[in-house]
């Protein structure tokens, strides 16, 4: 069942589109409109660009060597890069509330087969990370 979103209601809609646009457009400046959800928004994206550098070498040694991320779909590698963040500097949020809110933000941008992919590899990442920097 794919649901439909509206992207000026779901923050991590705007969230992989801010990040992808400043990942894959060097040139795209970042402006944050009035969003019930911008400071989230804000510190999510800024915070994932800033922590890029990190953020790849965390999924790097967590996916293990067979796994390699310039493979994927540049919307998955934002997922993943926005989800690696959260998981790493947003510990007040459940690992599954994340799952499921990129999951749900997919829904956007990807197929059913991909989200199925997506979904287990976030699971994956999740697990590591939390229980090793707990």
């Amino acid at each position: 069942m794919r649901t439909h979103f509206n992207p000026k209601n779901n923050p991590r809609v705007i969230i992989i589109q801010k990040l992808y646009g400043k990942f894959y457009n060097e040139d795209n400046d970042l402006d944050f409109p009035k969003h019930r959800f911008k400071k989230f928004i804000k510190d999510i994206v800024l915070g994932t660009i800033e922590r890029n550098e990190l953020i790849r070498t965390e999924l790097d040694t967590k996916l293990g060597e067979e796994f390699v991320f310039e493979n994927l779909d540049k919307v998955f590698q934002t997922i993943l890069k926005a989800a690696t963040y959260e998981f790493l500097y947003k510990p007040n949020l459940s690992i599954n509330i994340i799952i499921k809110e990129y999951l749900n933000s997919s829904n956007f941008f990807l197929e059913d087969s991909q989200t199925k992919y997506l979904n287990a590899l976030l699971d994956n990442i999740g697990k590591k990370l939390r229980t090793t920097n707990a």
